[in-house]
């Protein structure tokens, strides 16, 4: 592609054109086969996230957070509580449709709607939840809803840099890294370098068709294994 150039002749990005400001997202259900996706509700959620992160061996899951781990259940209410009702970030709770019981949450934040921009975090997924189809759907109904009915141009992960399995997870969700934000926070007493990651909506339909296909009923076994990982299917669409 010619760089375009304006009239004295400086490099300018690709034109953008009808573009308009996005809408903010909403308190929805997104529904899929393995899960669904409901506007987090402290009361009605409580019991079924207090039991399911109560599951965990240790507290490592929250190393990475930026609240957690809790001494009791009302620390973990108020956690709740306030996660629920923020006004800059829609958190949702992660339901499995086997027993209607929620384990865990993530969020759409950072949103930019004049940019068409936002950003999927406070991903706390409880034992029952981690490296299960359910995980996948779950990432897979958020960028759904950005992409194709908000229609948001940008979808990005951070993470602590020392974070090997966040920053596992967003490569294998497809996001491409982008780089290092040295001293870009302070929490929990301590230093963060943050690593960046993105999809942008030229990307989306290659990745859109790699998820469905992974998330089809043909690529599991009998036993819920799946026959095909998730890279293997995105390079073949």
């Amino acid at each position: 592609m010619t760089q375009r150039v304006n009239k004295y002749q400086q490099p300018i990005g690709e034109a953008i054109e009808e573009w308009s400001v996005r809408p903010r997202p909403e308190r929805v259900v997104l529904s899929g086969r393995f899960c669904r996706l409901e506007p987090l509700e402290s009361e009605k959620h409580f019991n079924d996230l207090y039991e399911a992160y109560g599951k965990a061996p240790d507290g490592r899951d929250w190393t990475y957070m930026f609240t957690g781990p809790f001494e009791d259940e009302n620390q973990f209410r108020g956690h709740l509580n306030a996660a629920a009702t923020s006004s800059d970030a829609v958190h949702f709770a992660v339901i499995d449709l086997k027993n209607s019981r929620a384990v865990g949450t993530l969020a759409l934040m950072r949103i930019e709607p004049v940019h068409g921009v936002m950003e999927v975090g406070h991903v706390t997924f409880s034992p029952a939840l981690k490296r299960t189809p359910l995980s996948t759907e779950a990432h897979f109904l958020l960028m759904t809803y950005a992409f194709d009915r908000l229609g948001y141009r940008r979808y990005e992960w951070k993470c602590d840099s020392l974070n090997a399995p966040s920053r596992k997870a967003a490569e294998r969700l497809g996001f491409t890294f982008e780089g290092i934000f040295r001293q870009a926070l302070i929490y929990k007493g301590r230093t963060r370098d943050t690593a960046w990651f993105s999809i942008i909506d030229s990307e989306w339909q290659t990745l859109r068709t790699g998820f469905e296909r992974w998330l089809s009923a043909g690529n599991f076994d009998a036993d819920g294994q799946q026959i095909q990982r998730l890279s293997t299917l995105r390079k073949a669409s």
